[in-house]
């Protein structure tokens, strides 16, 4: 973890001012409502509406000379698709994204707009991450993981060092579980600058795959179905560096069902006048559940990105 934290406080000086330090914002009205201080952290802020651009920031930034001449390869199911194209039009890396077909169309557009070449791949997206890692290696070029990769991770792991400057005195941080590079780094950075803060990991029930790893002691295969918190779905990568992170970093595990997200998606809606997409109703979802336990304390909910078709965000309020 030394090493890990050591990466974090270089990106979190090397990736500005490309990418900006997100708000924390008081939340009145959800503090109200469930009995606790609330500090959202603004992902959905950021360029290209999510946290991603952080570890796509500090990737591109440690590439060699040769490696952004060949190009890089990734996989994404939409916003770490988007972070990469953005942040390799900025250094000049040519970028292939290897993209789900059932992800979201607006993401899938954005991740073209940006630039970015886009190879659509039948099947689930662990399907498009093992291609994408495989034809790098056949034509030499580097493949970003859009979370089994440390310099990915560190470079999430800049949202914990901006939390501890801008409350150190949080009591938890609730935080949505895909792959773990978002909890991996911000827990990496918490852990070692407010120990005191816990990290509280949040999972859709209908994908909750490295809470069954967790759970098993290994990457296990899971049966997923649909949720509208498409950015943390999908299988985890065997072997992948974000699943002994996450057994150390996170400290209490919730999942929360489908109409536990969209409620959460309607009260950011209500109260703060945002649309966001499922995965940050996921974390909001989880401090919900367990607000009782957490009455009179100081949390923040990391609010992870905005990108969803309104149509989607309409269907997933009326749940």
């Amino acid at each position: 973890m030394t090493k890990l934290i050591n990466a974090i406080t270089a990106a979190h000086a090397a990736i500005r001012p490309q990418v900006p330090v997100s708000p924390l914002q008081l939340s009145g009205t959800l503090s109200r409502t469930l009995g606790c201080t609330v500090l959202l952290k603004n992902e959905h802020l950021m360029p290209t509406g999510s946290f991603k651009i952080r570890g796509a920031t500090n990737k591109m930034r440690l590439l060699g000379d040769e490696a952004r001449r060949k190009g890089v390869n990734t996989a994404s199911s939409g916003n770490h698709g988007q972070a990469a194209a953005l942040a390799g039009s900025k250094t000049g890396v040519k970028v292939t994204v290897y993209v789900a077909a059932s992800a979201a169309k607006p993401k899938i557009d954005a991740i073209r707009a940006l630039g970015a070449e886009l190879i659509l791949v039948d099947g689930p997206p662990i399907e498009a991450e093992l291609l994408a890692r495989r034809h790098a290696e056949e034509q030499g070029k580097i493949y970003i993981s859009p979370y089994n990769d440390l310099d990915v991770v560190a470079g999430q792991g800049t949202l914990g060092m901006e939390l501890v400057e801008q409350a150190p005195d949080l009591d938890a941080v609730f935080i949505s579980v895909g792959g773990g590079g978002l909890i991996g780094g911000v827990g990496t950075a918490l852990k070692n600058l407010s120990p005191r803060t816990r990290v509280v990991g949040v999972w859709p029930e209908n994908s909750p795959c490295m809470l069954r790893a967790m759970e098993a002691g290994g990457i296990v295969d899971v049966e997923e179905q649909d949720t509208l918190s498409d950015g943390t779905a999908g299988a985890v990568e065997r072997g992948s560096v974000t699943f002994p992170l996450c057994q150390e970093v996170i400290d209490e595990p919730v999942t929360v069902a489908e109409p536990e997200i969209g409620r959460a998606m309607r009260m950011i809606a209500q109260g703060e006048h945002w649309i966001v997409e499922g995965s940050a109703g996921v974390a909001l979802a989880g401090l919900v559940k367990r607000a009782e336990a957490y009455r009179g304390k100081k949390v923040a909910v990391v609010v992870c990105g905005r990108n969803i078709a309104l149509e989607k965000f309409l269907q997933a309020i009326e749940l």
